[in-house]
């Protein structure tokens, strides 16, 4: 079992930064990568931001690219979003999830997420 954690979230205004945290704890010695998604109301659940635990190889949205950064921290089995000129096209839950092994395994979602809102 692996425990996630989300926490950061909060009200910005459109341009400001906030900085995520996601602390994984349990079963993680197989960790492969761990990931940021979002979920808007209405709308699905999209990826955002992910890194490879190993070498801290990261991948990006389109639409984030360039504005947020996704960072680990080893000893502290965390990983972070930091998000800048943030947009209120940003509001949304969001979740951190964890990958076991290898890339073909299925994402592990454990938190119940951090709100994000960006006021205009």
């Amino acid at each position: 079992q692996v425990q996630l954690v989300e926490s950061g979230g909060g009200l910005v205004q459109a341009g400001g930064s906030l900085k995520l945290s996601c602390a994984a704890s349990g079963r993680t010695e197989r960790r492969y990568a761990m990931a940021w998604f979002r979920q808007a109301p209405g709308k699905e659940r999209e990826s955002v931001a992910r890194i490879l635990w190993s070498n801290g190889r990261a991948a990006y949205s389109d639409s984030v690219t360039g504005r947020f950064t996704i960072s680990r921290d080893f000893a502290k089995n965390t990983v972070y979003l930091h998000m800048s000129d943030l947009r209120p096209e940003d509001t949304a839950l969001y979740y951190c999830a964890i990958q076991l092994g290898s890339h073909t395994v299925p994402w592990t979602f454990g938190g119940q997420g951090t709100q994000v809102t960006v006021s205009p």
